[in-house]
């Protein structure tokens, strides 16, 4: 995303294409159902940790790792192999995210190095920072062109800056403007769509819409499929008012659906509980 221009708060400036306002208000709609949920007023805990549990799921899916949720939930041991690996990161980082709120919008670039830390789970000398030039980026499901080290990291100081002015837009469009820079970029030199999700994770709750981590956009994304997903970001990285616009709708979308998986979460325990 360019941050240049005469614009002086380019995200919010975001929230008035076409379509963005509509989705900004679908959602709003879709997490109030499930905080106005009975369950939630008694139970919000377990709503948060199944959440949890289910959006690791989702987003370790997208990372090629698609495994039922009941295997997630019974194993203990992610260390056989990549798939496991990769569950087993994206079930940190879940953890991680909620430890990191107050620290976001005060050094974004401080929580992104923890989530890589956290997600790779290793003391490799890439491990931790931004990628240098000549690095390689394991990232195979993403099939956009790299960009450089150079420009990757005055995108990636101006995408913090973004975060750290605050401003005036939905969180739902910084938070999806936070996950397609993240995976356009792709900064670190592994696991940079686990850490774009968790960053959209971190968004939605520090900005007050979804403050309980209960509509984990992960499990929507997951949903709509790799396909629709990797399609959406060619628009976000296309720069156009069209792409962009297209990528914050299937963003919201994502979040929808992870509303409506935890209002289904709380139906059932309704039910348990009748």
């Amino acid at each position: 995303m360019s941050t240049t221009g005469a614009t002086a708060d380019p995200l919010a400036a975001l929230g008035e294409l076409p379509g963005v306002a509509e989705s900004v208000e679908s959602v709003r709609k879709a997490v109030d159902r499930v905080y106005g949920h009975r369950i939630m007023r008694r139970r919000s805990n377990a709503i948060t940790s199944e959440a949890a549990l289910r959006g690791a799921r989702g987003s370790a899916a997208l990372s090629g790792a698609d495994w039922a949720l009941e295997e997630v939930r019974r194993r203990s041991d992610f260390s056989g192999d990549d798939e496991a690996r990769a569950v087993g990161a994206a079930l940190r980082l879940t953890a991680e995210a909620g430890q990191l709120l107050s620290i976001w919008r005060q050094s974004p670039l401080r929580v992104l190095a923890r989530l890589h830390l956290v997600a790779a789970a290793d003391k490799a000398d890439q491990v931790g920072r931004p990628r240098q030039e000549g690095e390689p980026v394991a990232e195979p499901l993403v099939e956009l062109p790299l960009p450089g080290a150079e420009e990757m990291h005055g995108r990636l100081d101006g995408l913090a800056g973004l975060v750290m002015a605050g401003g005036s837009a939905p969180a739902l469009v910084t938070a999806a403007v936070v996950h397609g820079e993240l995976l356009a970029l792709r900064p670190f030199t592994s696991h940079n769509g686990l850490v774009a999700r968790a960053a959209e994770r971190i968004v939605l709750i520090g900005s007050g819409l979804d403050p309980k981590s209960v509509c984990a956009a992960e499990v929507g994304h997951a949903e709509l499929g790799r396909a629709a997903y990797l399609a959406a970001l060619d628009g976000y990285a296309s720069g156009t008012p069209e792409g962009m616009a297209a990528w914050i709708a299937h963003c919201g979308r994502a979040v929808e659906l992870g509303a409506r998986e935890s209002t289904a979460v709380c139906e059932a325990l309704q039910r348990g509980a009748a």
